[in-house]
């Protein structure tokens, strides 16, 4: 029972941290403003590292497939640099 509530609390956490990206990025395309799509971009970015860390503390408790592991963090982190260039 520990097991599944530590594994559904963590894809909990990923899934609204990895939905959040989405959604502040059409925030960010409707910015009325330069500095208003900045911050929605950074909030974006901010959710993409917070992503990846969940994905981390999945697969260091064995929830998950290194193999699976390593290919949403690419995907995350490849976000991540993107939003990094703003």
């Amino acid at each position: 029972m520990i097991k599944e509530n530590k594994e559904f609390i963590l894809s909990k956490q990923i899934v609204r941290s990895g939905t959040s990206v989405g959604a502040n990025i059409v925030e960010a395309n409707g910015a009325i403003s330069k500095a208003d799509f900045l911050a929605k971009i950074s909030i974006a970015y901010k959710e993409c590292l917070e992503t990846k860390y969940w994905l981390s503390l999945l697969k260091n408790s064995e929830e998950i497939r290194v193999e699976e592991y390593e290919e949403l963090f690419e995907k995350a982190d490849e976000k991540a640099k993107f939003f990094f260039q703003y």
